[in-house]
């Protein structure tokens, strides 16, 4: 009898099982006899479920309790009483299986019994309309019901989940090998894209990592001068070109590159070599504009060699509206003639406006003497609007590239104003002012158009109460830079000095033009158009007295 009442349990077990898959509705009851199970069977633990309670087993049960399902269908209609008190025998024992299952949940084993209380728990809830999740039941530690059959594939899983940590350490190892070993063609597409999307720092950065493992591609190079093009590091970019050349001298692509560079630095003679040997990269209308190109240079060095300024000044426009636009030496020697002219802040500006490429890099590309030009022109005009440090600098790097006569010359004369600046600087402090005048002329001797030097004269002469001097000090300031606001505001003052209300209103307004907002000059205009209107008023005054004066009729007496 205790054979029969454990195999009722498994058989139990089988349709629960099935019936949980399936997510039947309800369960018949198996017509078997179910023997009375003991409390000391049910607290003996049971062995542990092993692989022989696999798929096989499981399926042998399944099959088994179909055939007593169907055996006990067909004598349902016969024997319902005897069913229904087998099935309230059944029930009964369940209920008092439910206290032993708490002493159960602290031992790793899994007893059929226990499963079997859970499995007709389980029926209950659909037959009531509700359905406990496995991890919700009354029992601590019951499985998932959809993963009994896999308890080696859980041991499996176990084993990889402990394992996790290591291989992904091994995964890392082996991509940072993958990393090390790129083939530098990967890493040019991937440069390529970025390029494509305007990340141009990036592409160059992936083009140096592709030549650092093949420094023998031509691509490579050709790639990196593109980038640097779009990033307006010329010279750079010229660079990169001739070793793309140098490895290939058949790379139409690079060959067309650097004629368009060189076209831009002005290097149109240089420009029509590499056309010639783009192959079919280039058509006639880049030959006929690097021809152009070539003579308006020409033009441009014949008249800046005879000094004719307003000559040199319109054909260097029209080289940098011809495709010279990045050229060091048309930017200089237009910033030349415009000083040269006296027109020193529009000089200032064109300097500021051009390339400003690093000495190592002109000197490679244009040679020592171009580049020791560009700077003493730089110098020169730093000089005049009052940077006599960096002027200095750049002279003496001038001096360095070419120990030429004139650059040593233009040299000494910037030391001299930056001296006399300097000297002049320390009297004014000092309330010397007729002193500090004395330096400041000093200076002037050596270049009377220095704006700068000019402007502290006229606060010496200021202070020394010599308005019309200063006046007229500032006004030479003005004509060489006219948005120099320190005179155009010293001139005003002197105005102010002067009683000259109309023309102080006039340089008040000027400045609020330029410094929108400034306390300053708003009170300063305000005074000056009150006082004109006051010296206007008494004129009216001094005109009706002498209307009157003049319509009086002397009297005289016979």
């Amino acid at each position: 009898m205790a054979e029969i009442g454990d195999k009722s349990v498994e058989i139990q077990l089988g349709c629960g099982l099935v019936a949980a898959i399936f997510q039947r509705g309800n369960c018949k009851s198996i017509k078997q006899p179910v023997s009375q199970i003991s409390q000391k069977k049910l607290a003996k633990p049971q062995p542990k479920p092993s692989s022989i309670t696999s798929r096989n087993s499981i399926s042998q049960d399944r099959k088994h309790v179909r055939r007593s399902t169907s055996d006990g269908t067909r004598s349902s209609s016969k024997t319902n009483q005897s069913s229904n008190s087998s099935s309230t025998k059944k029930m009964s024992q369940v209920v008092n299986l439910v206290p032993h299952t708490q002493n159960l949940r602290r031992q790793p084993t899994f007893p059929s019994s226990d499963l079997s209380a859970t499995v007709i728990s389980h029926q209950k809830s659909i037959a009531n309309g509700t359905l406990h999740r496995a991890g919700c039941s009354s029992t601590g530690n019951i499985m998932l019901l959809g993963q009994l059959g896999n308890l080696k594939q859980q041991k499996r899983i176990q084993n990889v989940s402990i394992d996790q940590k290591s291989i992904l350490q091994k995964g890392r190892v082996l991509m940072g090998n993958i990393v090390n070993k790129l083939d530098p063609d990967v890493l040019k597409s991937i440069g390529n894209e970025h390029y494509k999307h305007g990340r141009f720092e990036q592409a160059m950065a992936l083009y140096n990592q592709a030549i650092a493992i093949n420094p023998k591609n031509a691509c490579y190079f050709s790639n990196k001068s593109a980038a640097l093009l779009s990033l307006n590091r010329l010279i750079e970019a010229v660079i990169e070109c001739r070793e793309a050349i140098r490895l290939d001298p058949f790379y139409h692509n690079a060959q067309y590159r650097l004629a368009r560079l060189y076209l831009r630095l002005g290097e149109a003679e240089k420009a029509l070599n590499h056309y010639e040997k783009s192959g079919p990269k280039v058509d006639r209308r880049d030959i006929s504009e690097a021809q152009d190109l070539k003579r308006i240079i020409c033009n441009c060095i014949e008249a800046h060699r005879m000094n004719n300024y307003i000559t040199l000044l319109n054909v260097s426009k029209n080289a940098l509206s011809s495709g010279a636009d990045s050229a060091p030496q048309i930017f200089a020697m237009r910033a030349e003639a415009l000083m040269k002219l006296y027109r020193h802040e529009e000089a200032y500006t064109i300097i500021q406006k051009g390339p400003n490429f690093t000495t190592e890099l002109c000197t490679r590309l244009f040679g020592s003497a171009k580049t020791a030009y560009l700077l003493i022109i730089r110098a020169q005009i730093y000089t005049l609007v009052g940077r006599f440090d960096y002027g200095i600098a750049l002279a003496h790097e001038a001096a360095k590239l070419d120990l030429s006569n004139e650059i040593i010359a233009i040299l000494r004369r910037i030391k001299g104003l930056a001296t006399a600046r300097v000297k002049g600087n320390e009297l004014f402090k000092g309330s010397k002012y007729t002193e500090a005048c004395s330096m400041y002329t000093e200076g002037l001797e050596q270049d009377p158009f220095n704006s700068v030097l000019l402007f502290n004269r006229a606060a010496c002469r200021f202070k020394l109460r010599q308005f019309e001097k200063a006046v007229e000090d500032c006004t030479a300031a003005l004509v060489l830079r006219p948005s120099y606001t320190k005179a155009r505001f010293r001139r005003a003052d002197c105005y102010v000095k002067l009683e000259r209300w109309e023309a102080a209103i006039q340089e008040f307004e000027m400045l609020l033009q330029e410094k929108q907002g400034d306390e300053e000059v708003k009170r300063a205009l305000i005074d000056a158009k009150i006082q004109l209107e006051r010296e206007r008023d008494e004129d009216q005054k001094q005109r009706k007295l002498c209307n009157r004066s003049s319509n009086l009729v002397l009297v005289t007496s016979n």
